[in-house]
């Protein structure tokens, strides 16, 4: 079992939340306020009050969770019965956080206390270099000079945020360094491995893990980035992957709080159960792309199916709204031709005409039930591109509908083809929102449907479609690439690459079917889970003639089918017109359409 020496000073975090009046508040010139302590006569109230052990307390706590022997060098602390105890010993330091509504600011001593080095009486496997290190040109040395009689000990340093002279010489001492993601090494003569922790991510050897918190009882960066350091280098320690050792870093983020960070047992139990939810979604993924069968979207917003019913002076309510989507749900055997159902949120609160819920009507007919999540389309600001809105809402919605039932989502980006559009810009930042929101759905064991749509409603020709489409998919499995999004639980839905509907050449089915081919097998990852086709304006009969061309042009690396609204609605749709006596025969025809698309999925 190996024994870790912790270096590093004790610190007394101090969180004092203060009350919510502002009267107290002075503001500057730039409007901001400032807090003047007693010089302007006042007083603030601090109606709450908690102290914590912070700096190196943080790693000797995790690491004595994970059940390793640790100490820190010439502090009378140590670890018992799930908390700190202390012989005697004062804090080296104190750090006030003061607390007001959600902000926090730090008061903390402008000068570090010098650390104390105290020569260990057992054998050391490992050192860890706490931040709170303040390391002189003495300790250095004197770490050099133990380090040369024990060649068996290893050195793991969480570097500090601003580095000096004698910092960059303990790092190059160090086979692990733990630091900010933009903290600058450049200069540091070392071959350690380097863990990199942001807000967001933190990153080693190739490996990307995400985390987020809501600082809801406080708790700042600063604690939260020691933890997740102190916990990858004990699991590390521990022989466990470093895939294995970010997750745990994530959960024990998460999960901790200022009362105490979570135990070894608990964290592997959550890790062990995150495992089996991967798995599940990559066969929820696979399953939603069974060769042979398509995905319906029936997810059209409020604006797009009113847009529908006024064309065919059908009530746009509720109620009119509920019994279109019941008469494609309850098509029979739709089970045989269709393997999930985008809808729309209103939707999956609606019931079938047996009193169950879609969502449960749906699963019992062994179709995956899934959600549009985004918000629609929005100008960026002085722009006439777009964005997509609704990313701020999805931490919330997300739980909430696995909950419900349902096992994916979908989210749309639309990019125009013009003059200078799109733009880097918009490329950049919509495709930062599809990788964001795809990973958050996949930490909610949410399958995501990625959708960058290139609008076929343009002026442009079939190789400004093929460049467009190019760069958009480059783009976007970069993003998806950078935010840890695991493909093979991810699906593509994109359009296919063809000349602008107002453009004077419209381009063939052939033309069409090879153009798409060569795009998609240049442009998408062979790991992605599956590649579906919208329709994107395109008449009934003419996606499913491209449809048909693109499957002549396989066979591609990913399961490929259709995802179509429009081109499998519209015939429907005008055969029911808001008349319910029209059923059947609104039925039929949707059925129709669905045989042909499955059937355009035979290479011929």
């Amino acid at each position: 079992m190996s024994n870790i020496l912790i270096i590093g000073n004790v610190l007394k975090d101090v969180y004092l939340r203060m009350d919510e009046r502002l009267n107290n508040f002075e503001t500057d010139e730039h409007g901001t306020p400032w807090l003047d302590f007693g010089f302007n006569g006042s007083s603030h109230k601090f109606f709450r009050r908690i102290s914590i052990y912070g700096g190196a307390a943080i790693a000797l706590e995790v690491l004595n969770r994970y059940e390793l022997p640790t100490k820190i060098a010439g502090a009378k602390l140590g670890f018992a019965g799930g908390e700190i105890v202390s012989n005697g010993q004062h804090a080296d330091e104190y750090r006030y956080m003061l607390c007001h509504g959600n902000k926090i600011s730090y008061i903390v001593q402008n000068e570090r206390e010098e650390t104390k080095w105290v020569n260990p009486e057992d054998a050391v496997d490992w050192i860890y270099v706490d931040r709170t290190t303040g390391v002189t040109n003495d300790l250095v040395k004197e770490l050099k000079n133990f380090l040369s009689m024990s060649s068996q000990t290893r050195v793991a340093v969480f570097a500090a945020k601003d580095l000096t002279d004698n910092d960059r010489k303990l790092l190059e001492l160090a086979n692990l360094i733990f630091a900010e993601e933009d903290l600058d090494l450049d200069g540091v003569k070392t071959n350690a491995s380097i863990c990199r922790i942001s807000d967001q991510n933190i990153t080693l050897n190739n490996h990307t893990q995400t985390w987020r918190i809501e600082r809801t009882d406080l708790m700042t960066h600063l604690t939260v980035h020691s933890i997740i350091a102190a916990t990858v280098f004990g699991a590390l320690v521990k022989g466990v992957s470093v895939k294995d050792a970010l997750r745990y870093a994530k959960i024990n983020a998460e999960g901790s709080s200022l009362s105490g960070t979570m135990p070894i047992e608990k964290i592997k139990s959550i890790a062990d159960t995150q495992k089996t939810e991967e798995t599940d979604i990559r066969l929820v993924a696979a399953t939603m792309m069974t060769p042979g069968k398509g995905i319906l979207a029936a997810d059209e917003s409020g604006g797009n199916i009113h847009q529908k019913f006024q064309g065919l002076m059908i009530p746009d309510d509720e109620q009119h709204r509920r019994d279109y989507r019941n008469i494609l749900l309850s098509t029979p055997e739709l089970e045989r031709y269709v393997n999930a159902v985008i809808l729309f949120d209103e939707t999956t609160h609606q019931k079938a005409d047996d009193g169950r819920d879609f969502v449960s009507f749906l699963t019992a007919h062994g179709i995956i039930p899934g959600v549009k999540v985004d918000e629609g389309l929005e100008n960026f600001p002085d722009s006439d591109e777009k964005y997509t809105k609704g990313i701020e809402n999805l931490k919330k919605k997300l739980p909430a509908y696995y909950k419900q039932g349902l096992r994916f989502c979908k989210w749309r980006a639309a990019y125009e083809i013009d003059l200078g559009k799109p733009s880097e810009m918009a490329l950049t930042k919509n495709s930062q929102l599809l990788a964001e929101y795809a990973k958050l759905c996949q930490d909610n064991n949410l399958v995501p449907i990625v959708e960058p749509e290139v609008v076929y409603d343009g002026n442009y020709t079939l190789e400004q479609s093929a460049d467009i489409t190019g760069k958009v998919l480059d783009m976007l499995f970069d993003e998806l690439a950078k935010a840890g999004v695991k493909l093979d639980a991810c699906i593509l839905k994109v359009n296919m690459v063809l000349a602008g509907k107002k453009y004077p050449v419209q381009s063939t089915p052939e033309e069409v079917g090879r153009t798409t081919a060569d795009v998609l097998k240049s442009h998408v990852p062979e790991n992605i889970a599956g590649v579906v086709f919208l329709s994107g304006g395109q008449n009934v009969e003419q996606a499913t003639n491209n449809l048909q061309a693109v499957t002549n042009n396989g066979p591609f690396p990913w399961p490929v089918t259709f995802s179509f609204s429009r081109a499998l609605q519209t015939p429907a749709l005008e055969a029911w017109k808001g008349n319910n006596d029209n059923r059947s025969t609104a039925q039929d025809a949707f059925r129709a359409r669905l045989i042909a698309n499955c059937e355009a999925l035979k290479k011929k």
